[in-house]
């Protein structure tokens, strides 16, 4: 059977991103692509709950954050290996966020949304006056073995690697919830929340399980950030902006589907990048001012995203298409 024209798009974009490494020289260009990459995981992540579930998360940071400072911790005061504080990091975010939903899923609408900020505040504050954690200083990771081994490397591939895999794990455990009966109760608590208590699904239940695993692979992403950049406090990976720009990866791409943020992290981050390199320290802020203006143009002109709007514009085309095939019959 012959593959259809979506598989062989999936399949060149998969291909490209394998070969990037090897296709640039640039370090600048590398480091964009990680940061899409990082950017997009972290839009997947949050997608199992604010896309999925519906629950529009602005306080995500608190999870990565735990991710970043757990194995960041467990490597400078106990030599855990980072691979392992990793895993334990994601555990310990899964952990916290028990106590995350029992205090905020009583609330729904624009209040859920303000008490995840409250929460992830609480967080940051406590990781600021926490000396233990480095306080308001931070912590550094040493350098003095680089490897795979420790994941502190002296160039910018085996972060691709990283980021690019990391990516692939959760798009992979995204595409099996999606299709699985869990995906199935999220979406109906998102749509019809009344009609679904109405037939038995405990939407107490699974909006936790959509928010714990979010919240363990939010964490991941945390600890790959400490481990690239070797040095974490609580303004890089615990403020309320990292949040907001999770939810526009998502928002901007298209919440509920599984490449949606993918998308809206290759435009955000390119955006924030191009327009620093650009401007500079007088520019600061354009970045920002162009992409909540693509979230606003979005948001009035096509709810669904930029995946809603591709789905659309090749509908449109195949409409067209049949019809001018109908006309050709006809002559």
């Amino acid at each position: 059977m012959k593959p259809s024209m979506k598989t062989v798009a999936l399949a060149a974009i998969a291909l490209a991103a394998v070969l990037l490494p090897l296709l640039t020289h640039s370090p600048s260009h590398l480091n964009l692509a990680i940061l899409v990459l990082m950017a997009a995981q972290l839009g997947v992540a949050w997608n199992l709950l604010g896309g999925y579930a519906g629950q529009v998360s602005l306080g995500h940071a608190a999870f990565y954050g735990i991710g970043a400072y757990t194995s960041t911790l467990l490597l400078l005061n106990f030599g855990i290996n980072p691979w392992l504080g990793m895993l334990l990091g994601g555990v310990v975010a899964a952990l916290l966020s028990l106590a995350f939903g029992w205090s905020c899923f009583r609330l729904k609408g624009h209040y859920f949304a303000m008490a995840t900020i409250a929460v992830a505040e609480i967080v940051q504050i406590v990781f600021t006056n926490w000396d233990y954690a480095g306080s308001a200083v931070g912590l550094t990771i040493p350098m003095d073995q680089r490897g795979w081994g420790t994941m502190v490397f002296a160039d910018k591939a085996p972060y691709y690697w990283l980021a690019l895999g990391l990516l692939v794990l959760t798009l992979l455990a995204t595409w099996a919830v999606e299709r699985s009966h869990v995906g199935y109760y999220l979406r109906a608590i998102k749509d019809e929340p009344d009609a679904a208590r109405s037939i038995g699904i405990d939407i107490a239940r699974y909006k936790q399980v959509a928010l714990s695993l979010s919240a363990f692979f939010t964490a991941l992403g945390g600890s790959l950030y400490a481990q690239k950049e070797l040095y974490i406090d609580p303004g890089s990976v615990l403020s309320t902006a990292l949040s907001i720009k999770m939810a526009l990866v998502s928002i901007l791409g298209g919440v509920g589907t599984l490449f949606g943020p993918v998308v809206g992290s290759v435009v955000l981050t390119t955006i924030e990048e191009v327009t620093r390199a650009s401007f500079g320290g007088t520019g600061r802020g354009t970045d920002t001012i162009i992409y909540a203006a693509l979230i606003v143009g979005i948001a009035v002109f096509y709810p669904s995203g930029l995946i809603g709007w591709l789905r659309e514009w090749r509908q449109r085309r195949q409409a067209r298409n049949a019809a001018s095939a109908k006309v050709e019959v006809a002559l």
